[in-house]
């Protein structure tokens, strides 16, 4: 089932974010609200929604000072909560359908808000920083409702949102996909790794390296590596580029007929929080902010040097040179230069601190020259040794699994390609899905029971189509798995973990 994208708030999905610190006054409520979607909503709509929402926050305070409500489940709806600052908090109501396809897991819609959340504060900085600089909140919500919106043309299937459903089930987001890789292509690899850290002389440079879509090495904090693997998962790797072109001379010839789309989608978007917000305090067209928007579709084209270019920061007048992008790192608050490298399928992310680089553009320009001069040679070895040992779309796949794998205390997770999961039946995928929820639902309550400390499962049910629903969870590590066709026997769905476990794990999920 799909959710409506726009229109009455009462079909699909709504989605908000509001300050608990703003609006606290008689006639100024509206200051509360930072982005609401849908955007056209009624005022008395968009304000009876946060209300309740706020309503349902102070009450569960009361029982749990240190943290308040995650979901509340009504008749029709699910609210799905997330502080995503001190006092802004991010709210996800669904509806709820009689339509298979309207079934997901909650935990995976609040990490759907915590993923838009983070990407925004790589790219923008917190929200409460914008709200200090404006205090009007103009500022907050002109980058806001573009970010947001080009997150959610994402998961658009006609006029419809398809949000993670039960079909995801062996999917886990805000985690990366390593690569496995040979000795001798870690050795290529590492050396890179050393000469991507020195392309910017005294000052040191942090990087990731990905095949394909996967990760081969990060230099990273693990949150600031999640961050910048899904931002290049999603615009960067070559399945992301734009089909359309694959030059910078596109780029500099105009607007393409999509962008145009896309231009006049948000002149209107702008026009309708000019409406709801008041010209005097923002709207998406505002010409007053200088808004970028990282996560345009079609945006991103790769130049004859190799290094891919954008105009989403803006282009200089006068050369027709694009602004190189920033993002700006979670662990150490430092902000840094974006540039990107690619060669056939190996994609290398070089990070340069803003401080580091006195001319601006001169100077980035200087540290790719470095980048070609030093490393060309070595990246074309890197890409030949790591295109001979990849197995290929199906290189992770296990003949009669259908598995989850993941490392909570690396972020990393690996599954069955999409294709083999694809095969299995919907009443497999159901059953795994409400597993997931049981199991997400144990490590919440040991959370708070037993701070600190890993909670060991194990559960195992037998679906009615004679298929195993498996999840092994042990030491911060978890597992979740389906067999079709599979004898009834309990031994025997024990036994094909353990064989999967001592195969592909190192014994992690073994008993013995």
């Amino acid at each position: 089932m799909g959710l409506a994208f726009t229109g009455a708030g009462s079909e699909g999905m709504e989605l908000c974010i509001f300050d608990l610190r703003r609006g606290q006054n008689e006639g100024q409520e509206l200051d509360k609200i930072l982005f609401f979607s849908p955007a056209d909503l009624p005022f008395s709509t968009q304000l009876s929604v946060i209300g309740l929402s706020e309503g349902l926050i102070t009450f569960t305070r009361i029982f749990s000072p240190e943290a308040a409500c995650e979901v509340i489940e009504a008749e029709r709806h699910s609210h799905v909560f997330y502080e995503a600052e001190p006092d802004i908090w991010m709210v996800m109501i669904v509806e709820k359908s009689k339509e298979s396809g309207a079934i997901w897991r909650i935990d995976a819609l609040r990490e759907l808000l915590k993923e838009i959340h983070s990407l925004f504060m790589m790219f923008h900085g917190p929200i409460r920083a914008l709200l200090d600089k404006e205090p009007g909140g103009g500022l907050t919500r002109a980058h806001l409702y573009p970010f947001i919106m080009d997150y959610l043309r994402d998961f658009l299937v006609g006029k419809k949102l398809q949000l993670p459903s039960f079909r995801d089930c062996l999917k886990e987001r805000r985690t990366v996909q390593m690569l496995t890789v040979g000795r001798e292509a870690a050795i290529e690899v590492q050396t890179l790794v050393r000469i991507l850290e020195s392309c910017a002389g005294n000052s040191l440079c942090s990087s990731l390296i990905l095949f394909q879509d996967l990760l081969v090495s990060t230099t990273l904090s693990p949150e600031d590596t999640i961050n910048l693997f899904t931002y290049a998962v999603l615009r960067l790797t070559p399945h992301a580029l734009s089909p359309a072109a694959s030059s910078w001379s596109y780029l500099r010839k105009g607007n393409s007929s999509s962008n145009v789309a896309t231009e006049s989608t948000f002149a209107h978007s702008g026009s309708v929080l000019e409406v709801l917000y008041g010209s005097h305090d923002t709207s998406a067209g505002d010409n007053r902010y200088h808004t970028t928007r990282p996560l345009q579709h079609d945006k991103w084209f790769k130049g004859k040097d190799g290094f891919l270019v954008t105009d989403i920061w803006g282009v200089d007048v006068g050369s027709l040179n694009v602004t190189t992008p920033t993002v700006l790192l979670q662990q150490t608050e430092e902000r840094m230069y974006l540039c990107a490298y690619q060669y056939k399928s190996l994609t290398l992310i070089l990070l340069i601190p803003l401080s580091s680089i006195l001319n601006g553009e001169q100077g980035v320009s200087i540290v790719k020259q470095q980048l070609l001069e030093n490393a060309s040679l070595k990246i074309l070895k890197v890409e030949e040794k790591l295109s001979k040992g990849w197995g290929g779309e199906n290189a992770y796949h296990v003949r009669g699994y259908r598995y989850l794998l993941v490392d909570g205390n690396r972020d990393i997770s690996r599954a069955s390609p999409p294709a083999k999961v694809a095969t299995l039946t919907k009443e497999s995928l159901l059953a795994l899905n409400r597993l997931r929820e049981e199991v997400d639902s144990e490590k919440s309550r040991a959370k708070w029971d037993n701070p600190g400390c890993d909670k060991d499962l194990e559960v195992c049910i037998r679906v009615k189509n004679n298929a195993w629903a498996i999840a092994r969870i042990t030491g911060g590590k978890e597992l979740y798995m389906v067999l079709e066709k599979a004898n009834e026997t309990l031994l025997y769905a024990s036994d094909a973990v353990e064989k999967f476990s001592n195969r592909y794990c190192n014994g992690a999920f073994s008993l013995v």
